[in-house]
């Protein structure tokens, strides 16, 4: 999903995600306005499915390393 007011996620550091994701449910429950709650809340699904796949990477880095990490203590010859 693409929107022209938020900035690559690349930039970001894990910690900024949720930051901001936090910062936009704060402000949707402060406005009463429907039109800028969806706008809100599609913002908010664009970072908590950033959020999701960095989760999904990190936990595929982990268990790579823990697998590899056994290759090294087999030796077979």
């Amino acid at each position: 999903m693409f929107n022209p007011l938020v900035d690559s996620f690349s930039l970001l550091k894990d910690s900024e995600v949720e930051d901001k994701l936090l910062d936009l449910k704060r402000k949707y429950w402060l406005t009463q306005n429907p039109s800028v709650r969806d706008q809100i809340q599609v913002i908010m699904n664009m970072y908590a499915e950033e959020m999701h796949v960095r989760s999904a990477q990190n936990m595929q880095k982990s268990i790579d390393d823990q697998q590899s990490g056994l290759d090294n203590l087999i030796n077979i010859s």
